[in-house]
């Protein structure tokens, strides 16, 4: 429903999907309860959750917040969208299959011209998609070397030909790696970009029946007597939002007298898909999601966030915009060197990883993005950033090699 006077939002539905990320939704609520708690004492506001849980992979996991915030009082009901169980499903647990998950994602992204236009973009988050190519090569050479030392060895003592025995020390060496993963990351990148580049930028028929079921749980909100209907999409989590959005008006499910709906991508890492020369259906719901009244759409990014192609529009930079009416989205950055404080920005400015889940935590400086004060706030998105500029360091080059549209 398009919004046309200011009523306070009292009651709100939130719908987070998440980027790719194995781990239970438990960790966003606990995130929310400890970063809400933080940003509350920093700003002066009341944040009360309390936890609710139900279903199984694919269930509702959730939880309550009661807001008092801005001179309101508001009910915020939070759902995970949860898609966790596909992603472990997709993760080999083989070095081998990892490996051959390499060299098919990385002739992917390098044939097809990808990667070059990608660079012309951000580099931070290219460099990101390369870390995990990169490193695990170095474990395998890493790996050999140890190999050509152990046979070495063996050549001092024993027959010549016992040399090849040292390559016994290479499954050992990458086993050592593959375990110590959680300090790494570079497996669980390198899974990620493989995601997609499997299919080459179109999605698997097991995440387009839950992006299905997704679109199912959004559209029943939209009947029920809330203000707001709020879809947050994080990183890899943006691109999925865009579709189901998409899929809604398409289908004619967003009511007119229904709840205003609202559309927050945080983070987003769109052009890494958008890109990819079979991601028709994503390319073809930027080009539709853009112009459609039914919704608003704030995109907000941060320079700061090497894995996020901060400030890119992503409709313009994956070459689908209309030539007239365009309306979405608005692209704002979180400007994490002036709303964290020198001091926390000195203690996160090199963990990436933490960087890009900045967006769903506490300020030191809130500006005018606060993840709270829009989740739990008297304010509707399109109210909260009506009449705002977008940033004027957004990137709207159409560098997309790939136009085509289903």
């Amino acid at each position: 429903m398009a919004e046309s006077s200011f009523n306070p939002v009292r009651s709100r539905r939130v719908f987070y999907i998440p980027g790719y990320d194995p781990i239970h939704p438990r960790r966003y609520r606990e995130l929310y309860r400890k970063e809400g708690a933080a940003q509350a004492a920093i700003s002066g506001y009341r944040l009360a959750l309390a936890a609710k849980q139900g279903g199984g992979a694919g269930g509702p996991y959730g939880w309550h917040v009661d807001g008092a915030i801005e001179g309101g009082e508001t009910r915020a009901d939070f759902e995970v969208l949860v898609w966790s169980d596909i992603v472990r499903d997709s993760m080999s647990n083989s070095i081998v299959a990892t490996y051959l998950q390499l060299a098919r994602t990385a002739w992917t992204y390098i044939a097809s011209g990808a990667l070059a236009r990608l660079m012309r973009l951000r580099k931070g988050p290219v460099i990101a998609a390369l870390y995990p190519v990169l490193f695990l090569l170095l474990q395998l050479l890493l790996a050999l070397l140890a190999a050509w030392g152990l046979g070495r060895v063996l050549g001092l003592f024993l027959p010549p030909w016992t040399a090849w025995l040292g390559l016994a020390a290479v499954p050992p060496v990458l086993g050592w790696f593959r375990k110590k993963d959680n300090r790494f990351f570079a497996y669980y990148l390198m899974h990620d970009y493989a995601y997609s580049a499997r299919w080459k930028g179109a999605n698997p028929p097991e995440l387009e029946a839950r992006m299905a079921e997704f679109a199912e749980r959004i559209a029943s909100a939209l009947h029920q007597e809330v203000d707001e209907v709020l879809v947050v999409g994080h990183s890899s989590g943006a691109h999925l939002a865009v579709s189901v959005l998409a899929d809604l008006i398409r289908q004619g499910r967003v009511p007119d007298n229904g709840p205003v709906l609202s559309f927050l991508s945080l983070g987003q890492v769109v052009p890494m898909v958008s890109f990819l020369p079979r991601a028709r259906r994503l390319r073809a719901d930027l080009h539709f999601l853009c112009q459609r009244d039914e919704l608003t759409w704030v995109d907000v990014t941060a320079p700061g966030d090497g894995c996020a192609f901060a400030l890119c529009d992503p409709v313009h930079v994956s070459g689908v915009a209309p030539a007239q009416g365009k309306r979405w989205p608005l692209v704002l950055s979180a400007a994490f060197t002036q709303t964290l404080s020198p001091a926390r920005w000195k203690e996160l400015r090199w963990r990436f990883f933490r960087l890009h889940f900045q967006y769903l935590c506490a300020f030191d400086a809130p500006g005018e993005y606060d993840y709270f004060r829009i989740t739990a706030g008297p304010q509707t998105l399109g109210r909260r950033f009506a009449g705002r500029a977008a940033s004027q360091s957004r990137i709207e080059t159409p560098v997309n090699k790939f136009t085509g549209t289903a």
